[in-house]
């Protein structure tokens, strides 16, 4: 019996220290080297004080502000609650709650499309980017709120924007929290009494 446990056990070390060590440092040392701002959280900065990721959806719900998606991670864009809200497109709460958002939106923009992301949350309540429409969709607002023209606020969406990966993986998309720390530098609302 022990001629056919040994090199079970053999095989079973050598696969554990491989892949359970030598191959995860060897790929987070590559990652770093190739993508360092990414490997580390692409985190960003005032100074030398971390105020957020590039990668994680943040609450914004002031008015000046460019809105994230919904969420559903625990009581909203909580990194520690990811996930979502795991309701069929049967459930009547999940309808009544898409029903609401855009009667809000459509309040807030008469006659304006809804894009599908401004009522819908992503599937990890995190998802730190909308789509240009979604963002187009919120320009009004926030130049009602920063006191400047909607043309002003629309071109720092286009100046945001991203397209697709590569040119054809994914949607174009606009990062939240990069154009809200934009609109700051700006746009600041110290400026305006706000």
């Amino acid at each position: 019996m022990l001629r056919y446990l040994r090199p079970a056990v053999v095989m079973m070390c050598l696969f554990t220290l491989v892949f359970g060590f030598a191959y995860p440092f060897a790929i987070t040392g590559m990652a770093a080297v190739a993508f360092p701002r990414q490997a580390g959280g692409s985190l960003v900065k005032n100074g030398s004080t971390v105020v957020g990721s590039s990668l994680i959806a943040q609450g914004f719900v002031k008015p000046q502000y460019l809105h994230p998606r919904l969420s559903a991670a625990g009581k909203g864009w909580d990194p520690m609650a990811s996930g979502g809200s795991n309701l069929g497109p049967l459930d009547k709460s999940l309808k009544d709650r898409i029903a609401a958002s855009a009667a809000d939106l459509r309040k807030e923009n008469p006659g304006a499309a809804i894009p599908a992301d401004a009522v819908t949350t992503s599937g990890s309540g995190l998802d730190p980017d909308v789509s240009p429409q979604n963002a187009g969709l919120q320009a009004a607002r926030i130049a009602a709120a920063r006191g400047v023209t909607v043309a002003m606020i629309q071109a720092l969406i286009d100046g945001q924007t991203r397209g697709s990966a590569l040119g054809f993986i994914g949607q174009p998309h606009v990062n939240v929290f990069l154009v809200n720390r934009a609109l700051d530098a700006r746009y600041p609302m110290a400026q305006r009494g706000g």
